[in-house]
């Protein structure tokens, strides 16, 4: 008789830490996930500000080259010179877009995602 209270005892206190155990894994998963989730978001943010900012200082450049090669080939062939520029800087971005762009997202997802 006394063994079988100290099973009851034992398989009942061994529920209980399983109980305890699934409620701390739940509890972790959550915040685990919101840690992905911040650091999802901290770096989206970022890649649009400097995205942005990237975006501003070509503009800024691309005026400053057409005024600096205006009074050699004219205004409207220089703003043309710097549109084909950019074209061909857009088509080659474009051209190789899965190996500089994809596939580098790609890793910095999954290593945020899957990171331990």
């Amino acid at each position: 008789m006394l063994s079988s209270d100290k099973n009851v005892a034992s398989i009942a206190h061994l529920v209980e830490a399983l109980r305890d155990y699934l409620i701390l894994q739940k509890e972790y998963t959550k915040l685990d996930v919101v840690e992905k989730l911040v650091r999802l978001l901290a770096a989206a943010t970022f890649a649009i500000i400097m995205f942005v900012m990237v975006i501003a200082v070509l503009f800024y450049l691309s005026l400053a080259v057409v005024y600096w090669i205006a009074p050699l080939v004219g205004q409207a062939w220089a703003f043309a010179i710097i549109a084909i520029f950019f074209l061909t800087v857009l088509i080659l971005i474009w051209m190789n877009r899965r190996k500089w762009i994809e596939q580098p997202l790609v890793k910095s997802l999954a290593s945020i995602l899957l990171e331990k």
